[in-house]
């Protein structure tokens, strides 16, 4: 397969995978999707990789989510139940018997952050910003963006990034578990290279049985993430939703109520 939107490199035993669509911020379209699913299942299962890492091209963004100038009425033009395939996405991650390491440089905003939170682990620079955006645009990730992250963060917490569609720090999301450890920026490439080389030295059996035995207990994330995409997709299909994206591209405040009549 021939990638328009992301880069797949080897480094040693590690497969290094960006998206490389930095003038969009990193957002993905269907087309970037697809590309990660196959890399990412690619090397997943070549026995001659150890671990795999995901990041972003340039220094401002690790991921915005989904590009808002790709979503049309009814959702995104491509496959999967909103347009997208965001449900292979996430199962490609946590499927593969190999550990995915989110480099996080810069913004992991809405379904970047998703992101974050479907990786095995997280090192992020200390310039990362971490959110969700979903209610600013007419959007949710109605499973592991909102269950897994509840069990990542803690209920509350998840319940306020959604609420409130607050930035979070790279030293806060280290405090609430979001990533694994934070290192200046200049640092970001060795920390992680030194994380390969750790994950490389033990046994990939015993690190893949461990991964199946993780996920099993977050397992029904799966089903909820699908009752919930159909949800989404019908959602996406009302006005409510479509003000949330004309907003976004318009650069303006969302109007999602109508003023309040009163006697």
């Amino acid at each position: 397969m021939t990638y328009q939107d992301i880069i797949y490199e080897i480094r040693g035993t590690a497969a290094w995978i960006t998206i490389n669509r930095p003038e969009k911020l990193n957002a993905f379209r269907a087309l970037t999707c697809e590309e990660l699913i196959h890399a990412i299942d690619r090397a997943g299962y070549d026995k001659s990789i150890a671990v795999i890492v995901l990041t972003g091209a340039g220094e401002r963004a690790f991921c915005t989510g989904g590009d808002q100038s790709a979503h049309t009425s009814g959702g995104y033009d491509g496959r999967g139940t909103i347009g997208l395939p965001i449900e292979q996405l996430q199962s490609v991650i946590r499927d593969v018997p190999k550990p995915v390491i989110a480099r996080v440089n810069g913004f992991a905003i809405g379904g970047g952050n998703v992101l974050v939170t479907c990786c095995d682990l997280a090192i992020a620079a200390t310039s990362a910003s971490f959110g969700q955006v979903g209610p600013r645009v007419g959007s949710v990730d109605p499973g592991f963006g909102t269950a897994l992250l509840a069990r990542i963060v803690g209920e509350k917490k998840a319940r306020e990034m959604w609420f409130l569609c607050r930035r979070y720090s790279a030293e806060q999301a280290l405090q609430m578990g979001l990533v694994n450890a934070v290192v200046p920026d200049v640092e970001l490439d060795a920390e992680v290279e030194r994380w390969c080389a750790q994950i490389e030295a033990l046994s990939p059996t015993a690190i893949a049985i461990a991964k199946r035995s993780f996920n099993l207990d977050s397992e029904s994330i799966r089903g909820i993430s699908a009752m919930g995409m159909q949800a989404l997709s019908l959602f996406y299909d009302t006005d409510e939703s479509r003000e949330g994206v004309q907003a976004f591209l318009e650069k303006r405040a969302p109007r999602f109520r109508e003023p309040t009549k009163r006697p």
